[in-house]
């Protein structure tokens, strides 16, 4: 790739992505062919957010490709004690040959990237997710193939995933539209940034907060939870200013008749989509999340690899 880290989608040109998805169709079905591709290396993975599938997947698949992966809390480094990020960021860069970071903070991995000298690999920030959307753009392009004039529909809170799926679309030649409550829309500048992309691919984002619009003639709907973490105490407040939101099998029905279902989990059901749909025919959420682990994986080849 053009760019030494992977903090945003948008940082990507629309061939970098194919070829990033494209590698991770290979990693899937050829996985021996790289199990000495990151041989030697190692990755240092900063969690102040704690996680199931970017912990397993990111450590799986530095194993996979011949390389190992060093968990570290907020409680096992000085981060978490007040040291500042530019000399976490230069003293790792001594040990290890890439950096992978969950943090609250978009800032933080921000200032990760500017003062290592090793890849930097967004693993979540409250911004962005572009690990989870990547997965989900190489999941719908296992499904359908082609994905040029598809849509996707987000229902729900304009939050990290909204930002990264609507940043991904253009450059994968579909449309987007987002369905949220008023004051839990999307940011304005992600929204700047995907609709500056859009127009230059030729496709449109559609912001919301009637989800029967947003979800009319998707080939994929997708939800995330409404209160993500570190907004437990609104949890109350938000399942008031959701409701309509859930995806159930009435609004699934507004899609395209051979749409799918995605979530990035953990659902929960019940609250953002019904037990019918997240079980249901539609479902490729387990697709999608063992997708992290081929995608992280091409993500890790194009970066360290090198």
């Amino acid at each position: 790739m053009a760019v030494d880290h992977l903090i945003s989608i948008h940082d990507l040109h629309a061939s970098e992505v194919e070829r990033l998805l494209d590698l991770a169709t290979s990693l899937k079905s050829d996985p021996r062919r790289y199990r000495t591709a990151l041989e030697g290396q190692s990755l240092a993975m900063i969690f102040q957010k704690s996680s199931t599938r970017t912990r397993v997947s990111f450590e799986v698949g530095m194993w996979q490709l011949g390389g190992s992966a060093l968990f570290l809390s907020s409680r096992d480094i000085q981060l978490g004690r007040g040291e500042p990020i530019s000399d976490t960021a230069r003293v790792l860069s001594r040990y290890v040959d890439g950096i992978m970071a969950r943090t609250y903070l978009h800032q933080d991995v921000l200032d990760l990237a500017g003062y290592a000298s090793v890849p930097v690999i967004n693993g979540l920030t409250d911004d962005l997710h572009p690990c989870q959307a990547l997965a989900d753009y190489f999941t719908l392009r296992e499904i359908f193939g082609e994905l040029w004039g598809r849509k996707i529909a987000y229902v729900g809170d304009g939050n990290n995933m909204a930002h990264s799926l609507m940043l991904g679309a253009p450059k994968v030649g579909m449309s987007i539209a987002v369905a949220s409550p008023g004051k839990y829309q999307v940011q304005d500048r992600y929204l700047e940034l995907a609709r500056r992309d859009a127009s230059a691919a030729g496709t449109e984002v559609l912001v919301t907060d009637d989800p029967a619009e947003a979800v009319a003639d998707a080939s994929a709907v997708y939800t995330d939870v409404w209160a993500s973490m570190g907004q437990e105490e609104e949890a109350a407040a938000r399942e008031t200013a959701f409701a309509g939101f859930t995806v159930d099998e009435s609004l699934m029905a507004h899609a395209l008749p051979e749409a799918v279902f995605l979530h990035c989990l953990p659902a929960h059901r019940g609250e953002e989509v019904s037990a019918a749909v997240a079980d249901g025919p539609q479902s490729r959420i387990y697709d999608e999340a063992e997708n992290r682990l081929h995608v992280q994986k091409a993500i890790m080849v194009q970066l360290m690899g090198g």
